[in-house]
């Protein structure tokens, strides 16, 4: 744990630094998708295949909606489908859907077309406005630097994702008998607060289950556009034994 008057420092720095030293963060790809969804598989995959890229960051989050045909979804949970829903006030959708990809809060379409994907990241990788600086500080803080805050305000989330390569086998429910692929497979999302544009540090809650990475996301209010992002490898990341 750091002291505060390292803290401290840490935060000066990054208000004196800003935006504009700040390296480009990568797009982020948020899958809303479920074990229950027949139509889900090929979209798990071709998220899957985003992982290794640097300059993207692919984060899986299954929801728990579709729990009612016949097979409870191992990694779903009720916060991510709430986030799912305040995406789709943002986007005057009327119901949520599987699978649906978001980029970077902005844009969203349907997962079940994955070909769609790779031209709407290239379009979001262009627009993309100076983020503010952010550091991780110990192993319980991070601090986000000075920026531009959108209309409505910002507000910084610690996603928690295991990063490994995994299979689920359904046994009940539309994909009974299949084997079902995932990489960055969200397993803990937390608001940390909100952000006005000036430096502050935020504590990091204790992880839910060992070897997660973690990202920062500093996006606006009620599911807006992302602003800064910051990824925390895992020390060790292994092929996760099949569910």
């Amino acid at each position: 744990m750091r002291s505060a008057a390292a803290i401290f420092s840490g935060l000066a720095l990054l208000a004196v630094c800003g935006p504009a030293w700040a390296a480009k963060p990568p797009v982020v790809v948020e899958l809303f998708t479920a074990q229950g969804c027949s139509s889900c598989g090929p979209a798990n995959e071709a998220v899957a295949a985003l992982a290794d890229r640097d300059d993207v960051l692919p984060l899986t989050f299954s929801v728990d909606y579709w729990d009612y045909l016949g097979w409870k979804d191992t990694f779903a949970e009720g916060a991510f489908s709430d986030r799912q829903r305040t995406y789709a006030r943002q986007f005057g959708i009327r119901d949520v859907y599987t699978p649906q990809v978001v980029i970077d809060g902005k844009v969203q379409a349907s997962g079940a077309k994955p070909a769609a994907i790779e031209p709407m990241l290239a379009a979001q990788a262009r627009r993309r406005p100076n983020a503010p600086d952010m550091e991780a500080m110990g192993d319980d803080r991070v601090a986000v630097g000075t920026g531009r805050v959108p209309a409505g305000g910002a507000e910084v989330w610690l996603v928690r994702y295991d990063a490994r390569a995994q299979q689920v086998a359904v046994r009940g429910g539309d994909n009974r008998g299949q084997t079902l692929d995932y990489r960055n497979v969200v397993r803990q999302l937390v608001k940390l607060g909100p952000w006005a544009g000036k430096p502050r540090a935020y504590r990091l809650p204790p992880a839910a289950e060992e070897g997660l990475s973690t990202a920062i996301l500093v996006q606006g209010v009620r599911g807006g556009a992302m602003i800064g992002v910051l990824t925390l490898p895992a020390d060790e990341v292994e092929q996760a034994d099949n569910r």
